[in-house]
């Protein structure tokens, strides 16, 4: 009977407005809750196969879901590791309680922000006890090869590993003015020393000791120097000898014209550096390309070291940790030394409104959302981490108070279309009296 039909057909319609109501009121309660994905309820409609110029009314029916798609607006704030996604991906987390778990891969979550704070044990965590995973980097900085498809060497972000840290040196470059004068007949030949520092492995000061000694003729001038090099952290050792001959013709004159390898590391010339092996391992010195004016030279004048430059520094303590665009996660260090630790990927499905939601903002992959793929932040699809940063709620207030005002009275015409129906079946309860 049609009427039926009318009394069921107003009964699915407060149901599916009572399920509209739910998404509006937990969107307006989490309007405030950084990264929160609004939940929207559609309607669809039942239809009926009808016949013979008879209606029966389908109703209709409700489906939720989040729009975890969107991205709500971002705010800056002062703290370097709260981060958020500027585009499409999503940031991979796994929960802390897991972290005992000493059996199997940890379990990925996904979060679009987070505000991450070091604990106790320097891990990073948001106060909910969400851990921010992270690829971990090699010692000089540089992120391995890792799989895409899994979460294969994904591990917890942690500061307190490198709460110290010192940067070998690894390359120096010597400008150095030898005097042209030394090399000529009746000159005493007496070396001339020069000293650079350098640190170890170990964030230790160390010493190459660098003698300059010129080859003095019996007539005219040599424009030639034995140059021999001793390593501190060798207990003095020799680590090089070499001699070098100057150009002294015009146009050319005071260059490197040729170098001879005595003993030590061999003498490049397309680069102009010397391989060193020193204590802590290997190190180049540059000191110049033949025919070049820089590095060594032979001019009159002084002896006078003109420029040295070396990289490396001593140990430092951690002062800060930054996130970058790229998700490089870089450690600041009180002696003006950054060094990369890890870097954050971003997490990219096929469909991010088919995730699982959990508690806190975070979500889980489905066989509705797709497999996941790890991409670099700002390769591919991928947006950019933002540092400084939060997402706040995708929750448009106004808007929302406007579908409440519209959810009320289509409640309230259900309502009464039920009420309505009971009427006239009491009208024709009341025929037969």
């Amino acid at each position: 009977m049609t009427i039926s039909s009318s009394l069921i057909a107003g009964v699915s319609g407060l149901n599916v407005n009572a399920s509209r109501l739910a998404t509006i009121s937990d969107n307006i309660a989490n309007s405030s809750t950084y990264g929160y994905k609004r939940a929207v309820a559609e309607f669809h409609s039942l239809v009926l196969n009808n016949g013979n110029g008879a209606y029966s009314a389908g109703g209709v029916r409700v489906s939720t879901y989040r729009d975890i798609d969107s991205s709500g607006p971002m705010i800056t704030t002062g703290n370097a590791t709260d981060l958020a996604v500027a585009g499409r991906g999503m940031l991979p987390v796994t929960q802390a309680s897991a972290l005992n778990n000493e059996t199997g891969p940890l379990p990925m979550l996904l979060v679009s922000t987070g505000s991450f704070h070091p604990d106790s044990n320097g891990i990073l965590k948001t106060e909910s006890g969400l851990v921010l995973m992270g690829w971990p980097a090699n010692a000089d900085g540089t992120i391995p090869t890792y799989p895409r498809d899994t979460i294969d060497g994904l591990e917890p972000v942690s500061v307190d590993l490198n709460q110290f840290a010192g940067d070998p040196t690894t390359a120096i470059e010597l400008g150095v003015n030898l005097p042209a004068t030394e090399t000529e007949a009746g000159e005493s030949g007496e070396g001339l020393d020069l000293s650079i520092e350098y640190f170890g492995n170990l964030g230790t000061s160390e010493s190459l000791d660098i003698t300059f000694t010129p080859t003095v003729p019996g007539t005219g001038r040599s424009n030639e120097w034995t140059m021999a090099i001793t390593d501190s952290a060798l207990g003095g050792a020799s680590v090089g000898e070499y001699t070098i001959t100057f150009d002294d013709t015009r146009g050319s004159g005071g260059t490197i014209a040729s170098i001879t390898t005595v003993s030590g590391g061999a003498y490049d010339a397309a680069t102009g550096e010397l391989a060193l092996t020193v204590g802590g391992g290997p190190l180049t010195l540059n000191i110049g390309k033949p025919g070049e004016p820089n590095g060594l030279t032979q001019l009159s004048g002084s002896f006078a070291p003109v420029a040295i430059t070396k990289d490396g520094s001593p140990v430092g303590n951690l002062t800060s940790v930054e996130v970058d665009a790229n998700g490089y996660v870089n450690a600041i260090y009180d002696i003006g030394f950054t060094r990369t630790i890890y870097q954050i990927p971003l997490v990219d499905v096929p469909n991010p409104n088919g995730l699982i939601s959990l508690d806190n903002q975070a979500y889980s992959i489905s066989p509705e959302s797709g497999s996941f793929f790890l991409w670099q932040a700002g390769d591919g699809p991928s947006g950019e981490i933002i540092g400084f940063a939060r997402e706040e709620s995708t929750t448009d207030v106004a808007g929302e108070l406007t579908q409440l005002i519209q959810t009320q009275r289509a409640y309230s015409s259900n309502a009464k279309i039920i009420q309505t129906v009971d009427e006239m079946l009491q009208e024709t309860t009341n025929i037969k009296r």
